[in-house]
């Protein structure tokens, strides 16, 4: 409605003129002023809360929280490279017949360890013996006939020195004595042959190991082109478990290794917490796989005890662990110490006042309980372990009764897990 403009009122037919007053506007300058000032403001309330939270919940009356702590201590910290291998016979070997014939016996139990020259089954040898009988009688013959020319060449030869016989004469019996001899050769070679398949009647084991399950039954026809073969030896003890390692510590592994003292490998389960066994560092391959930038490698462990207590099985899945180094007494904590945000790793270390302090920290290589602490941190302080969900830089806290703090050495119960390199 303009200014000066007329209203009219219910109770009378007149206008009497309405003077309306002109709107007073804000500056914008002084909008972006009051913007720009409270923006400050809500900054600088939010590094004092950040920066000092512990007074703000003292003065609301908030009680310190209950923590439990550990004190920092010095250990020796093993430095350790972990993979994933699979547990590979030194020997896998197919038994084979090699002749062929009917199976007559099966002489080993599924299962069983087996020694080297054992024999393990049996082809019926009647048909060998009888080639071996039928070889042997060839050669007697053969020998006599050899043993005869012989004598007649001897006379021969008496006879042409006394100019009493054609040259020809001497000279075709000569030949036949060489002949006979050629009989003869043949004849053991015929029966070396014979014995040699006899000997293969008897089927043994190639090498000593642990014997799988049997191929074949009494009764069946085997022969050298088998697939299968009759049964499958595999030498497990000792054994190699082969594993792959990235090529970016390559060099940290092989520099270890040419100290010549060997690197100490251990197999864990597949949960990476129970020890299997204790072996040595073998060896590398001999190139990269380019498809995943990681080198081949493997190592030896004793495998002893029968096929049900042999703590490694022929293609087992199990981590690996390789010691490469150890780092002599380094500050360590228990690992639920650290923890992690915005200003990086750190932990909360507990002062004198019973408030704590949040301390930044670089960290080193862990066993899975305790970690090392490379930079932030000393012997001998105190940091907490439970309980710093709620802290903030400063807040007061509330120690366990007695007031001590266990050390980190000591702090760490049960059974080491798997370490790792940092």
């Amino acid at each position: 409605m303009g200014r000066g403009q007329r209203w009219r009122t219910p109770l009378s037919d007149t206008y009497e003129p309405v003077t309306q007053e002109p709107t007073r506007r804000i500056p914008l300058w002084l909008i972006i002023v009051g913007i720009i000032a409270a923006l400050v403001v809500v900054g600088v309330i939010g590094k004092w809360r950040a920066s000092a939270g512990a007074v703000l919940n003292a003065k609301s009356g908030r009680p310190a929280a209950a923590v439990n702590v550990a004190k920092v201590a010095l250990a020796d910290m093993p430095v350790t490279v972990s993979a994933v291998g699979t547990v590979t016979p030194i020997d896998t070997a197919t038994v084979k017949a090699q002749i062929s014939g009917n199976i007559s016996a099966i002489l080993f139990k599924e299962g069983q360890q087996v020694r080297n020259g054992q024999v393990i089954a049996q082809i019926d040898s009647r048909p060998f013996r009888l080639t071996l009988q039928s070889a042997e009688a060839n050669l007697a013959r053969d020998s006599a006939t050899l043993a005869n020319a012989r004598r007649d060449l001897a006379r021969y030869q008496t006879l042409a020195a006394q100019d009493s016989i054609a040259r020809q004469q001497f000279d075709t019996q000569a030949a036949t004595v060489k002949q006979d001899e050629g009989v003869v050769g043949a004849d053991r070679a015929a029966v070396g042959t014979a014995r040699l398949n006899l000997s293969y009647t008897a089927i043994t084991a190639p090498v000593a190991g642990q014997i799988g399950l049997k191929q074949v039954t009494i009764g069946n026809y085997v022969g050298p082109g088998d697939t299968n073969g009759v049964a499958i030896i595999t030498r497990t003890d000792p054994i190699d478990v082969q594993f792959a390692v990235p090529q970016s510590q390559l060099g940290q592994i092989r520099k270890a290794a040419a100290s010549g003292t060997g690197l100490a490998v251990t197999a864990f389960d597949q949960d990476g917490t129970t020890v299997i066994a204790r072996g040595r560092f073998g060896a590398f391959d001999n190139q990269i796989a380019t498809a995943t930038g990681t080198v081949n490698a493997k190592a030896r462990f004793d495998n002893p005890g029968s096929a049900a207590t042999q703590p490694l099985f022929p293609n087992q899945f199990v981590n690996v662990s390789i010691l490469v180094d150890t780092l002599h007494q380094v500050p360590v904590v228990p690992v639920a110490a650290v923890r992690h945000g915005a200003p990086g790793d750190f932990v909360f270390v507990v002062q004198g006042d019973q408030t704590v302090k949040l301390t930044v920290v670089k960290l080193g290589p862990s066993d899975g309980t305790q970690i090392a602490i490379l930079s932030g941190l000393g012997a001998g302080q105190t940091v907490v372990t439970e309980g710093a969900d709620g802290l903030d830089n400063g807040s007061k806290v509330r120690l366990p009764k007695g007031g001590n703090a266990p050390d980190a050495a000591a702090a760490s119960t049960g059974h080491h897990r798997r370490q790792s390199a940092p």
